[in-house]
């Protein structure tokens, strides 16, 4: 058989095509909860725009709903998304014949999903290029900005996400991504996993109890990424 080839952005463009659907159901969700606290159709843009993460969106809902500080709002956002980071780094090195702008643009773009489409062609001895990088990036960027603006618009006439399950978007997101981790290797994934999220919500708990919910989210946070470190390598 002839090898598949990783090298132009139309191959990019079509290998993004299963994580679609996948955006579409969160980005709509996150377009009637954004509406759903008062933001416009234009500021769910916005957001899906410079913000362009999942997660941290709908963190940023729910602390806007509840008037938390702007200072914890960013400070949330950026622990939230500081994953991105050690994503990026770890598929760095196959792009390094690159230049400096074109890794700035995949590190920005890149995503849960994107990286789990990319680290599967490196694991399966391909070599993308940055070209078939691109489309997927920005197949993945356009689709979730579409999702959610047309959550926005349709937010109008769905008063109350809540009837239709929609504010559990996030953490049925979450849920997901807490199975993948649990998968082969069983014993030292499930042991790990389960390690660091009781160190999260115990912690959680507890700081809720001294602190403002707001930091007590932030140390629950670092807590759990220390003891992630921590076990990593057990």
């Amino acid at each position: 058989m002839q090898e598949v080839k990783y090298e132009s952005f139309v191959d990019g463009l079509k290998a993004c095509v299963p994580t679609i659907l996948g955006y579409v159901g969160i980005g709509f969700a996150m377009g009637v909860v954004g509406k759903g606290i008062g933001l416009s159709v234009f500021e769910v843009f916005l957001m899906s725009v410079v913000v362009y993460a999942g997660s941290a969106q709908f963190i940023m809902c729910g602390l806007l709903a509840i008037g938390a500080p702007i200072s914890s709002i960013i400070v949330t956002v950026f622990l939230v998304n500081l994953r991105h980071f050690l994503m990026s780094l770890s598929v760095a090195p196959a792009f390094r014949k690159e230049s400096m702008l074109g890794n700035i643009g995949i590190g920005t773009l890149l995503t849960d999903e994107s990286y789990g489409v990319l680290t599967t062609a490196l694991q399966n001895g391909k070599q993308p290029s940055l070209s078939w990088m691109n489309g997927l990036n920005i197949c993945a960027y356009l689709s979730w900005i579409v999702a959610t603006v047309f959550g926005a618009m349709l937010g109008e006439f769905i008063p109350d996400p809540e009837l239709f399950g929609l504010d559990f978007a996030l953490v049925a997101m979450f849920l997901g991504l807490f199975l993948f981790q649990a998968e082969l290797p069983l014993k030292k994934r499930t042991k790990q996993t389960v390690i660091v999220l009781a160190s999260v919500v115990i912690s959680l708990y507890l700081f809720m109890w001294w602190t403002t919910p707001e930091i007590a989210v932030i140390v629950a946070t670092l807590i759990g990424c220390f003891v992630g470190v921590v076990t990593h390598n057990e």
